[in-house]
Order: C-alpha cells, then sequence, then structure tokens
C-alpha cells in the first residue's frame, strides 16, 4: 500500500472545490442546493445538500469514471490489495449480485453455502444459475450455521465438476470463517471462480491477528460492506477484483443494474472512509478487538449468557473466528434473542444489531466507546436478573436444511397459488421467508415447505422476529408452486 498516495481522496477533494465555485445549476437535482427544500436544508444541513449533485465532468461519472472517481476506485484497490475496485451505490446487495451475474449465464452451476445472504438466491432468480447448495453444519446448542469445510467443498466439486463458480461468506453475521485459503485454492485447482461475500469483513483488510481476507488468499471477487465496519454512509460498499477477472466486463454487468444518478454523498463517504482506514485502520480495529474481548468477559461473567468467541475453533466447520462479533447466546435465561433485543430497545434505550431465535449481535465498530460496552452489558446483567424464565419451549436451530426441488428463477417465474401458511406444509415454495436482520432465507423460492419450516416460522412470528419476503405481510399465507 501507498501510504502517501492514501493521503488523498480524490472524489471530496473535488467536491470541496466544487463548493467554492458557486456554480448555478440548471441540472438536476431539483432541491437546486436545497434552496427549492428548507426544511431539508434544516434536517441534513446546508454543507451536505449542496454536494447532493449531478454528474458533470469536473466530478467524473460513476457509470463511466475517467478521472477523480477513478482515482478513488484505485486508491481503494491500493488500500485492500486488490487488483481492481468498483465503487457500489446500491450496498453490497449489488457488489454481490454483480459477482454472480459476471460469472454465472443461464444453465451454470455455482456452489454455494445455503445460509448465503438473500442478495446472492436474488442474483440467480436474476440470471438463472444453478444453485449447488452446500448445507453448512449446525450448531446446536448456539443454534447457529457454521462455515462449511474443505471436505464438504471437495465433495461438491467431485459431484459437480462442470460448475463455474464456488461462493463462500467470510465471515458469517455470527463471525464465523471457514478455511477460505484452502477452499479458494481448491476452486482454482478445479477451474472455478472464487467469490467471496465479505459484507462483514471490511476491517478483516486491516487488523491485526484478525481472520484472513479474500484479497490475500487469491480469490476473484469479493464484495465489502464498508458501511457496517468501514465507517462509509449505508448503502455504499465495494466491489473488489483479483488480477485475473476482466474489470471492463465487470463493469458492463454493474451498469445493468446500477443507477446512472449515483449519490456524491455516498460515493465521497467511500472515498473519506478508504483513506480513513488506510491511514488509521490497524489502530482502530486493534481497539475494536480489544472492546469486543473485553465485552465478551463481562458478559460471560454475568452467568446464563454465553458471548463465544475463539474456543469454538475446530480446524473445519468453525476455521477462524471474528472477534470484533459479539454475538451472544440467550436461551440460557429462558428468552429468546429478538425478546431481548426488544428488552433492550423499548427499556434501555440500546439498538443493536439483531436478535434472532437464539441470539443477539451487537456490531462493535470504529464507532464505539468503552462507555457504551460498560451500558449494554450492564443492561444484559439487569435483563438477566428481571426477565429469566424457565427454559423451556426454546428452539435450537437457527438454520434448518431444505429441500431443493426446482431452481429459484424457476420457481420464481412459475405459476402460483395463494394456500394458508398452515396449508403450504408439503408444498413447494414461491417466494422467500426471512427473518431480517439476518437476511438469511428461511425459505427460497424452489424449497419444500416442511413441517418444521412451518413449526419455525410460527415460533419466528410469536416471539416478534422480522419475518421478510412473502407477499403477504403478516405471513398468515404463502405463494406455492401449483
Amino acid at each position: 500500500m501507498n501510504l502517501e498516495r492514501q493521503k488523498h481522496a480524490p472524489v471530496y477533494e473535488a467536491l470541496e472545490r466544487f463548493r467554492k465555485l458557486r456554480v448555478v445549476p440548471f441540472d438536476v437535482p431539483g432541491h437546486k442546493h436545497g434552496r427549492g427544500n428548507p426544511e431539508l436544508v434544516q434536517f441534513l444541513g446546508q454543507r451536505c445538500v449542496e454536494i447532493d449533485v449531478n454528474s458533470m465532468k469536473p466530478l467524473d461519472n460513476l457509470c463511466h469514471p475517467l478521472s477523480v472517481i477513478k482515482e478513488a476506485e484505485e486508491l481503494a484497490a491500493d488500500a485492500f490489495c486488490a487488483a481492481s475496485a468498483f465503487f457500489m451505490v446500491g450496498g453490497t446487495t449489488s457488489a454481490v449480485q454483480a459477482m454472480v451475474l459476471a460469472s454465472c449465464k443461464a444453465g451454470d452451476k455455482i456452489i454455494l453455502p445455503r445460509n448465503v445472504h438473500k442478495s446472492v438466491i436474488n442474483a440467480l432468480v436474476l440470471c438463472g444459475a444453478v444453485p449447488i447448495y452446500i448445507d453448512p453444519n449446525v450448531d446446536k446448542k448456539l443454534g447457529i450455521p457454521l462455515g462449511i469445510t474443505v471436505e464438504e467443498t471437495k465433495r461438491a466439486i467431485e459431484e459437480n465438476p462442470d460448475a463455474v463458480a464456488i461462493l463462500i461468506n467470510n465471515p458469517t453475521y455470527y463471525g464465523i470463517c471457514s478455511n477460505i485459503k484452502e477452499i479458494v485454492a481448491l476452486a482454482h485447482r478445479s477451474g472455478m471462480l472464487a467469490l467471496v461475500d465479505e459484507a462483514h469483513g471490511t476491517h478483516l483488510y486491516f487488523g491485526n491477528d484478525l481472520p484472513q481476507n479474500a484479497m490475500s488468499v487469491g480469490a476473484d471477487m469479493s464484495a465489502v460492506s464498508m458501511h457496517k465496519s468501514g465507517g462509509s454512509l449505508t448503502q455504499s460498499s465495494l466491489l473488489l477484483l483479483g488480477e485475473k477477472i476482466n474489470a471492463r466486463h465487470v463493469a458492463q454487468i454493474i451498469n445493468l443494474t446500477q443507477t446512472t444518478s449515483a449519490s456524491y454523498l455516498l460515493i465521497s463517504s467511500l472515498d473519506i472512509s478508504r483513506r480513513n482506514l488506510a491511514l488509521r485502520g490497524q489502530e482502530s480495529f486493534d481497539k475494536v478487538s480489544k472492546m469486543a474481548e473485553y465485552a465478551r468477559q463481562e458478559i460471560n461473567c454475568i452467568g446464563g449468557y454465553y458471548a463465544y468467541g475463539r474456543e469454538l475453533c475446530n480446524g473445519g466447520s468453525i476455521f477462524d473466528f471474528d472477534v470484533t462479533k459479539l454475538s451472544v447466546l440467550t436461551t440460557n435465561i429462558g428468552l429468546a434473542g429478538i425478546e431481548v433485543y426488544d428488552l433492550l430497545r423499548d427499556e434501555y434505550d440500546i439498538q443493536i444489531e439483531f436478535g434472532d431465535i437464539s441470539n443477539i449481535l451487537a456490531y462493535i465498530s470504529i464507532g464505539d466507546r468503552i462507555q457504551d460496552i460498560e451500558r449494554l452489558v450492564g443492561a444484559l446483567a439487569d435483563i438477566a436478573r428481571l426477565y429469566i424464565k424457565p427454559k423451556r419451549d426454546l428452539f435450537t436451530a437457527e438454520y434448518i436444511s431444505p429441500t431443493v426441488k426446482m431452481t429459484p428463477q424457476e420457481a420464481f417465474y412459475a405459476p402460483k397459488e395463494t394456500v394458508t401458511l398452515e396449508s403450504s406444509v408439503g408444498k413447494i415454495c414461491g417466494e422467500f421467508v426471512m427473518c431480517y436482520p439476518p437476511g438469511i432465507p428461511i425459505l427460497a423460492p424452489g424449497e419444500v415447505i416442511t413441517r418444521d419450516i412451518f413449526e419455525y416460522i410460527l415460533y419466528a412470528k410469536e416471539k416478534g422476529c422480522s419475518l421478510q419476503g412473502p407477499e403477504s405481510l403478516d405471513v398468515s399465507t404463502l405463494n406455492v408452486i401449483k
């Protein structure tokens, strides 16, 4: 990494020059530097709205960058040790979908863990590729899916030698990492592309003593959520490319779906955040790791909770663990994760990332302070003392292995009928059902609705999980294949 070059932020610097020019706008957006919408100015501030501008020569164009955005993307590639990098303003969803669409066409096979984010399966709906799922092992105590093992990956490759790509989560939402180095090497030895969903792994490129990142082990493409742990604005992400990938072809794929009116607020936030991480990321994420480990120790001293960490590593399905992920099992105090999540927000004014059936996740990042950690630990101690229940009738599985009968695209576009949730058992689902976050589908189009899945959905509804995906907003009905 060239640290001297990393001190620059080309898009930010161009916007500051533009701000001083006092240009009279006869282009979009229509608020004209905020003059047409004073309430927006009052809410966001003058400095914000006056750089919410359209693409123009001095500011470059995200769809075909030739100057300041191009330079900023080159700096991002340098900072992340990638051959190329693209600024993405449609979130990591758009980066993940660009990876899949650039690698697969209709009928191509792609090997992937079933506990992928919905954006991956949505990409399969769009391109018509055929998923070859590796069902992850499940830790029954924690109720979470684990990583994919090298052995399971080898088996999937041997059974599907014509697959074109393998997709890997690094890490999962809960902090679980697979042996990404060996799986990438396996893919390449088999003539397949190695794609990595690093939505929760920005910090892996900058912290010490953290799991390996995708570019360091030779992956072909990686989708990185800068806005999650990297400090940029929500909805801004990066797509990183390895040396063997045709960047111009990927640019064409991105432009199939990405907006032609990219927000300079998002673009500049990527530029500024990249500079911050390049110059101060190692120091920042060392601090994050220490705060998360301190929180883990304090929570485990409360009793009842289990904040898990590297002790889970087994060399296979949990090859490594991202210690910045503060994942906590709550079922030993008789409460589902979503119940603890609700109590933290409603009674203690603490907003954590998510609560699911068995766990909560507190996202620790560069903006956190030790006093915030202390407040979280104190609230959890209070909840354990005031709200503890007998441990009974709690689900132990956060992931139920599905039975796949149709490809996502076939099922999504097939004729359907709407039936009640109970009468859907045994039928093939025609839509998604997921708790969001984390956004891992309980059901995807083309999968059989089993009795276990039906009961899981009922339990998730009862506990207050945010169920999304179906046309039915209360998930009282499902669309199934006729």
